[in-house]
């Protein structure tokens, strides 16, 4: 029986076997997710099923630990296969001495990459590609749901301690990346286990891509509370108001109610990702930078408006265009003061000189980049963060208003 069902892989035999993977996990504890996904892997002929998740500071897959997976060693998310797989969201396989392919799935849900399952067969063919690919979307929303409840992927992920702050903020993240084929968004946090105050936001509501990073002052928890309150009131003003104004006046209000004449500094964006029409309003923070094939053409300026929470201001909006492949690297602070070697200021210049040098390089996608950004300004910076670094980039693609007749 086991070589008849190692054998069949056609449309029917893939049909029942996700079906009776969404039967069995339906009602099964997180636990036991893993060994289901390593039994049901084993139906088609797979072997020394791995599932591995990013860690928090986005430089290694580390593996899930269970029953029946294999438990390897973390693997380098830039300089891997898995990592190939994880940062350009397509399949890898890779042939073995001793026979057999190893392959090497993304598991993607709803545009962001959750990790890698990784699987060893005899031989691949066209029928076990496409089972598998679908098999990798079902795992990928089963590890995303029963996240919801449990801790046990938390802590395969961390791989320090990590500060109540830290912990905090990390609750607060939308996922760290988002793709859909008119636009892409990533995000990257240092210091990855004892970031406080800065964090981002964004959603896609109809054609309007709405985004914020913010910077909090202060350090632990106070700053991470009042990122809270401020990313909070963020999603509240987007989900009942409409402009860039309101959506600052009603952070403004709830941050000086909360903590009087106190102060965060933040860029709050709408980017119409059918027309590339984009409205910045830029409250002290550095202005963002724009990167068209692979350099930075300018910075995108905005008349300054007040840091968010001294109450009342008036806000200054400034619009811009954007045309189709165009980047918008959006910086906290803590990137360009952080001193390096000889007490000099890291600075915006250094730091275009980093985008540029990156970009004189082929494109690995738009995550795979920001990563290469983000370990590149590190390694300039002596491996220092003294404060908190954020980088938050935008990639507009443009095209068909209808996402669904992007399909057809």
């Amino acid at each position: 029986m086991g070589e008849e069902i190692a054998e069949d892989r056609s449309e029917g035999f893939g049909e029942r076997l996700l079906g009776l993977l969404l039967d069995r996990a339906r009602l099964l504890p997180p636990q036991l997710i893993a060994p289901l996904i390593a039994e049901e892997v084993g139906r088609v002929g797979g072997r020394d099923v791995s599932i591995l998740l990013q860690d928090y500071a986005q430089e290694l897959l580390v593996p899930l630990p269970g029953r029946k997976l294999h438990v390897g060693q973390p693997e380098s998310v830039i300089d891997s296969h898995a990592g190939r797989a994880f940062l350009r969201g397509e399949v890898v396989e890779v042939p073995q001495a001793r026979g057999g392919v190893r392959m090497y799935l993304p598991l993607l849900d709803g545009g962001d990459t959750v990790g890698v399952m990784a699987l060893t067969l005899d031989a691949v063919g066209g029928d076990d590609r496409r089972l598998l690919s679908r098999l990798s979307c079902l795992v990928a929303d089963l590890l995303v749901t029963k996240n919801a409840y449990t801790d046990q992927f938390f802590q395969a992920r961390r791989r320090e301690p990590m500060s109540v702050s830290a912990e905090i903020q990390w609750t607060l993240l939308p996922p760290l990346s988002m793709t859909v084929p008119q636009v892409e968004v990533a995000g990257i946090l240092e210091p990855a286990y004892r970031v406080a105050g800065d964090s981002f936001d964004y959603a896609l509501n109809d054609n309007i891509l709405h985004a914020a990073v913010i910077d909090a002052m202060g350090h632990g928890v106070e700053a991470a509370t009042m990122a809270t309150v401020a990313i909070g009131a963020y999603r509240h003003a987007r989900r009942v108001f409409i402009s860039l104004a309101e959506k600052y006046a009603f952070m403004d209000d709830a941050v000086s109610r909360q903590f009087g004449p106190d102060r965060f500094t933040a860029q709050l964006m709408h980017i119409n990702v059918a027309t590339g029409a984009m409205e910045l309003v830029n409250a002290g923070h550095p202005a963002p930078l724009l990167i068209r094939d692979g350099q930075v053409v300018r910075q995108l300026e905005s008349a300054t408006t007040l840091p968010v929470g001294f109450g009342g201001e008036e806000p200054r909006i400034r619009e811009h265009t954007l045309q189709q492949g165009d980047r918008v690297l959006c910086y906290t602070d803590g990137i360009i003061e952080e001193h390096v070697a000889g007490g000099d200021l890291f600075g915006e210049e250094r730091l275009i000189r980093c985008v540029n040098r990156l970009g004189e390089e082929p494109s690995q996608g738009l995550r795979a980049d920001l990563r290469r950004l983000s370990h590149m300004l590190k390694s300039e910076r002596g491996g220092h963060t003294s404060d908190d670094a954020t980088l938050f980039m935008i990639e507009w693609r443009g095209g068909a208003a209808d996402h669904l007749a992007v399909l057809d």
